[in-house]
């Protein structure tokens, strides 16, 4: 449908709990691309006054139409929420394989909101939807954080997007 999936992923790390739904038809036509869903959203569903570094905050991980496609430049996805630095709009953009496999897994994008009380990680391997103990991976780099999962979970072509040590030290940027 445009060039999506027509599904989103939605994680509650505060209650432990995911859920999946279909994105809105006309959403899908109106709001081109990965950054015009994920403006959307934030528009509609976050309170102007909410504080960034607050649980009540939403992080999304967006594809575009053209993603996974063999369009080029079209290994990208978005991620989007209320910057923590500066209050407003926060966006930034990755390549790689990590965008195309989301889709090709049967979502379009991925919403976090709240806050576990542990270091947890999102799975998603054929179909199953999990979040699991990162706790091993506290101050772990980027390298070290995909060599990690990629034993743990017995499979050296997963694709990992992660934030590791500057998130963890609490860069505003991160």
């Amino acid at each position: 449908m445009f060039g999506h999936i027509n599904k989103l992923i939605r994680v509650n790390l505060t209650e432990s709990r995911i859920f999946t739904e279909n994105l809105d038809r006309y959403d899908l036509k109106e709001y081109i691309g990965g950054s015009g869903l994920a403006a959307k959203i934030i528009f509609d569903e976050l309170d102007p006054s909410v504080d960034p570094l607050s649980p009540e905050n939403i992080l999304l991980f967006m594809t575009g139409p053209l993603t996974g496609t063999a369009s080029p430049s079209c290994g990208r996805y978005c991620v989007c929420t209320k910057s923590p630095l500066t209050g407003l709009w926060a966006e930034s953009h990755a390549a790689g394989f990590w965008g195309p496999e989301l889709k090709f897994s049967g979502y379009d994008g991925i919403i976090i909101k709240g806050r576990s009380d542990s270091p947890v990680y999102l799975s998603i391997i054929d179909g199953k939807i999990e979040l699991r103990n990162a706790s091993k991976l506290w101050g772990a780099d980027t390298y070290q954080t995909e060599e990690y999962l990629k034993d743990e979970l017995e499979d050296q072509s997963l694709k990992v997007a992660s934030f590791v040590q500057a998130g963890d030290n609490g860069v505003l940027f991160a």
